[in-house]
């Protein structure tokens, strides 16, 4: 009876949980929680055998961090980060992602995610293509002359666009800049 009992809270627990939580095998989801598909926008009943795929942004996206993440998971069994993620009706978001290998030798093989909606404490700042292309090189470390020779543009304009990306992030230094363009897809 008590079995029984524990069983039932762990299953109640894990349903209702404050968090997204998803059972992946191979990034292919096998169960998730009530708040994990109110998060992503539709019934847990959905995604039982969806690839993770489907909640990023790129596919770009989806392989960098699986490359990035099963890394870090083979050293310690556990990975997270904040990144931008996609609602099934195309909205993205950030998120607060962490997970845990249940088989550290293949992290990916089995393991266990958490998701925490972070839209009301972190907005997604739009950019127009250049300033996507000098916040890149912003990051690289790349000066206002060597962006615009890259960009064949003046460093003057270059310098503007530094300007409407250091507005945008409400920042006012590059090293600033900087920090906050960190994790932001470009």
């Amino acid at each position: 009876m008590r079995y029984a009992r524990a069983m039932d809270q762990e299953i109640l627990a894990f349903q209702h949980a404050p968090v997204g939580l998803a059972v992946a095998e191979n990034r292919v989801l096998q169960q998730v929680n009530d708040r994990f598909a109110e998060m992503f926008g539709q019934t847990t009943g959905f995604y039982p055998g969806r690839n993770l795929r489907e909640l990023y942004p790129t596919q770009s996206d989806y392989d960098r961090i699986g490359v990035v993440g099963v890394e870090i998971m083979r050293k310690s069994g556990r990975y997270d980060d904040e990144r931008i993620m996609q609602r099934l009706n195309g909205e993205q978001f950030w998120c607060r992602v962490r997970g845990q290998s249940l088989t550290p030798d293949d992290p990916f093989r089995r393991s266990i995610w958490s998701f925490s909606d972070l839209s009301e404490i972190r907005q997604i700042i739009k950019l127009t293509t250049r300033e996507k292309q000098v916040a890149a090189l912003t990051c690289r470390g790349m000066t206002s002359k060597e962006i615009g020779r890259e960009l064949g543009v003046s460093h003057r304009t270059v310098e503007i666009y530094r300007s409407r990306l250091m507005a945008k992030f409400d920042v006012h230094k590059t090293a600033e800049l900087v920090a906050k363009l960190s994790g932001t897809p470009l």
